[in-house]
């Protein structure tokens, strides 16, 4: 490999199986978990928002839009700023300042106090999913990448479930300021295994910042044949799941379920499917193709949607784990596919493919507030299927490049 000066660098890349790659792996995964944990704490307790505060669930699910939507802007300028200050510590930055504003959202005296936290939470937390898509890209060898990735992905899928499971049980047992207070605690303790644990760059170089050069990389990056399609595909795929998540738990806390919301939030614990499915899925892309494994994870959320629409508690359980597994497999593998793809500025590729998949969750879950308030649960099943089946169009897209696929 060269540094970007033309050098040779001769520094191995971390290989699977060695004492570095699960010293790595386990950081990454600690990162992941925070990011995913302080960014989706809010989603089972916005039923109870509506309730403290007085407002309908469209503005309920703004606590969580607050933050993806300045979230999917800031990423863009946050691997530049990783450029000039390094990896691991805009990575370790990102991880504190969310966890310490994630306790200020459980001191908030209002909602509007609340929502402007959550949105300075969105700025900080772009520091980390980015940088970490690059840092796995360029310090571990190709064969690693596919299973590093997936494991970060599934400690995003761990730090989802501890999130939503956590605070819906705190709320239920003492209150929501609670639970905000508990996960921005979990933050910091996911902050020391991430400044103790993460070896620094081998395969990185410090480069001032350019603007002229930045935009350039974009550029590039939305002239490639295969990135634009993965980043609509991050969109598709995000907006689907958010619409989901943000409010499956209005439907089970009305008749004829009338679960809790530490009920609701035990649900959330098949994120474990997502954890299993993001691991197996970025081994088993190796074998069957990038795009096949993500098509078939397409059709497996369709699956998992149809379910949620019956009657029985069960089968929508079930829908909901089959949602999430498709969910997580599809977005490993698109994730990796991304850092594959680029083989030059690949935090700025990660930055782009992470802002339509942030956006993807602001546009589509405040989209599924009003589909909610027009037909409730039937609604919002509708528009997740619209995007999933767009989402199956942009697979039909990368296939018609057959010299694009490996």
């Amino acid at each position: 490999m060269l540094f970007p000066d033309g050098r040779i660098n001769t520094r191995p890349l971390i290989e699977r199986g060695t004492a570095a790659f699960r010293t790595t792996i386990l950081a990454l995964f600690a990162s992941g978990l925070a990011t995913f944990a302080l960014l989706y704490c809010v989603q089972p307790l916005m039923p109870l928002f509506g309730q403290v505060f007085s407002i309908g669930p469209l503005k309920s699910s703004m606590v969580l839009s607050a933050t993806t939507a300045p979230l999917a802007f800031a990423m863009l300028a946050a691997s530049a700023i990783s450029e000039v200050l390094g990896r691991k510590n805009v990575m370790l930055a990102s991880v504190v300042a969310s966890s310490v504003l994630c306790l200020l959202c459980a001191t908030a005296p209002f909602y509007g106090a609340l929502l402007g936290l959550r949105a300075l939470m969105g700025l900080s937390l772009s520091g980390l999913p980015a940088v970490a898509m690059a840092y796995v890209a360029e310090e571990m060898s190709p064969s690693a990448t596919g299973l590093a990735m997936g494991l970060y992905i599934g400690g995003n899928a761990i730090g989802g479930m501890t999130g939503r499971l956590v605070s819906g049980a705190l709320a239920d047992a003492f209150s929501w300021r609670i639970s905000l207070a508990a996960i921005g605690a979990t933050g910091l303790l996911c902050g020391l295994l991430l400044w103790r644990g993460l070896p620094a760059s081998r395969h990185f170089v410090a480069r001032p910042f350019h603007l002229r050069a930045l935009l350039r990389a974009f550029v590039q990056h939305l002239r490639s044949p295969v990135l634009p399609l993965l980043f609509a595909e991050g969109f598709l795929l995000m907006g689907s799941f958010v619409a989901v998540y943000n409010f499956i738990g209005y439907r089970l806390l009305a008749p004829p379920y009338r679960l809790s919301q530490a009920e609701v939030g035990l649900i959330f614990s098949v994120y474990l499917a997502g954890v299993v499915s993001s691991g197996v899925m970025g081994t088993l892309s190796r074998k069957l193709g990038n795009l096949r494994v993500m098509a078939g994870n397409i059709v497996m959320m369709l699956v998992g949607l149809a379910l949620t629409m019956a009657h029985a508690l069960p089968l929508v359980i079930a829908g909901i784990a089959i949602l999430t597994a498709g969910f997580f497999g599809a977005h490993s593998v698109a994730s990796a596919w991304v850092a594959g793809s680029a083989r030059t500025h690949r935090a700025q590729a990660s930055s782009l493919y992470l802002f339509s998949y942030y956006a993807g969750s602001s546009l589509a879950g405040s989209a599924a507030g009003v589909a909610w308030s027009g037909a409730a649960w039937a609604g919002v099943a509708a528009l997740v299927a619209g995007l999933l089946v767009a989402g199956l169009g942009v697979a039909v897209l990368l296939a018609r490049r057959k010299n694009l696929l490996f």
